[in-house]
Order: structure tokens, then sequence, then C-alpha cells
């Protein structure tokens, strides 16, 4: 394990130091992954929050506060509007949750006088390394958008294609995901799959393979490919990307990945003018760590593009 994490976290290292901006920073996960950052040159940081609460927890993780800037403000909806406002003025590269709710977080994103907000739709990406897989899987969107349109998952294929683009994937396989790999006019889900294989086709979706709709088994399985006659297709077992059709689909994916496997992951959200990290508060130190890492190469894609 961490043959990929640890090639991102390689990458990141040949860049300038990306700054992270982090909201109600009181919180000893997030610390802990802010402390590992910057131990390893991934990251630093400026901290909002509730100044003791921060140096209270820092002690007890072990970490040395005087190597990092904090902004005292001791009210979570404040200080997250003041973290947002470092990186929609360019003062940080990123964004990052801290011990805040995901809807006053959300709040800050899409203030439309010191947001991230864009014209796009915001989506939610979680990127997978899993034993035994051989590569990176990009699951989207998981936690974010419960039931997105036809027009949301073009915007979600176009946010999870950049994301992908920036880890090192020139033109990643997208498998929109439905029980069947055929349409069936009764499941709405497989017709929105073959229809973003159309605008694919016709050149309304580019910088990836949409191939859809596809069932979990073919997009991951080339042997399930060989037995069900399906070689033909664009995807046989090697999706980069799962597009699932909503909310559900995607968590209970990703959810099972948690419970059944040994794995690496981060999360970003995606579709803002820089990468915000929207991770779980039960999530682990190594999952912040790795979302910063993600949100790093990211960054450094979205400056050169």
């Amino acid at each position: 394990m961490g043959k990929h994490f640890e090639n991102l976290i390689a990458q990141v290292k040949k860049y300038p130091m990306k700054k992270i901006s982090v909201a109600a920073a009181a919180d000893s996960n997030v610390l802990s992954a802010v402390k590992e950052a910057k131990e390893k040159g991934i990251a630093d940081a400026i901290l909002f929050g509730d100044e003791t609460k921060i140096k209270e927890i820092a002690a007890e993780v072990g970490m040395d506060v005087s190597q990092f800037e904090i902004r005292n403000y001791t009210d979570p909806i404040e200080a997250a509007h003041e973290a947002v406002k470092l990186v929609h003025d360019g003062g940080a590269e990123m964004y990052m949750k801290g011990l805040l709710s995901t809807k006053d977080f959300l709040k800050s994103i899409l203030d439309k006088e010191v947001g991230l907000r864009t014209e796009k739709k915001l989506s939610h990406v979680c990127v997978f390394e899993i034993k035994g897989i051989d590569r990176l899987l990009f699951l989207t969107d998981v936690a974010f958008l419960p039931y997105p349109t036809l027009e949301d998952k073009v915007d979600i294929i176009a946010n999870t294609v950049e994301v992908a683009n920036a880890c090192g994937i020139e033109m990643p396989k997208v498998a929109p995901i439905a029980a069947v790999e055929v349409v069936n006019p009764k499941m709405p889900a497989t017709v929105e799959a073959a229809e973003l294989t159309r605008m694919n086709e016709d050149g309304t979706i580019k910088g990836c393979i949409v191939d859809g709709p596809l069932s979990v088994d073919m997009a991951l399985s080339h042997e399930a490919c060989v037995h069900k006659n399906a070689l033909d297709r664009k995807i046989t077992g090697d999706a980069d990307i799962f597009l699932f059709p909503d909310i559900h689909a995607g968590n209970i994916a990703y959810k099972f990945i948690v419970h059944t496997t040994e794995f690496l992951n981060g999360c970003i959200l995606t579709g803002t003018k820089a990468p915000a990290i929207l991770t779980s508060r039960s999530d682990s130190t190594e999952t912040k760590l790795n979302s910063i890492a993600l949100a790093s190469v990211v960054a450094e894609h979205l400056k050169n593009n």
C-alpha cells in the first residue's frame, strides 16, 4: 500500500509549498494533518479559529504552533468567512474545513463576495488507493449532490477529469455506473449514461473517454467483460472515474470500500476557484493528510492551466 499516494506526495514536494487556509482549526485530526503536511514539505497553513483552543489541542498532538500563523476568531462562522476570503484574495491556494459544520463550510464557499464559487456546479470527488487494484479510483459524487441532473453530471465529469489530470492521468476513462450495462428506458440512470457517452463522442464532453451505462463489475474487472462478451466496449475493467447516478449509490460504494478493503483515500470539493478540502470529522489524520496532498496537486494544476 502507499504507492499511489506516496507518488502524489513525492510530486507535491517538487512544487513551491502551497498554503492552506483552515477554517475553525481547533480540531485534533485537522491540526495533526496540518502538522504532518508541513513536516513532510507538502503544505503550510494559516489557522483561523479560537486561538486558545487551537493552542490547547496543538499541545495535545505535539504540534509547535509557533511554526504557524494563527488568526484569532472565536466565532466559527466568522473564522470561516475570513479563512475563505484569504483564499479568494490569493493569500492561500487551498481551503480546509476544521471544526465547522459542512453546511456552514459550504455557505462560506458560496459567499458571493468572498467565496470560491464559479460557473460550474460544485461536486465532491474521493480518490481511493485500494490494495489489489493497480490504479487510483476516482469516485464521484459520494457526498455532495443528492440527485444530479444530466447537466450536473456533465460538470461533475469535467471537475473530476481535472483532478485526474492533476494526478497524472491524461485521458481518464469515465464509467457512468448503473445496475446494468445496457440501456433500459425504465431505468433513467442507464438512459442518462448513454446520453453522456453520446455527448463525449460528439465532442461536447472533452478530455476523457466516457462509456456507459456500465455495471461496477465491468468497470473494474476485465474478466467480467470477457464473461459478458463485452470486449468491444471502450472500458473493459479499466475505468478511472466512477460516476454514480445519485448520492445513495455513491455513498453506499464509498462506505463499502471503507469497511471491507485495505485502502488509502483523500477527498476534495471541486468546481471551486481553489481546491476545498472537505472531509468528515471522523476521517483519520492520514485521510486528511492525503486530502491535503490531493488538493496541492490540483492547486498546482490549476495554476499551470
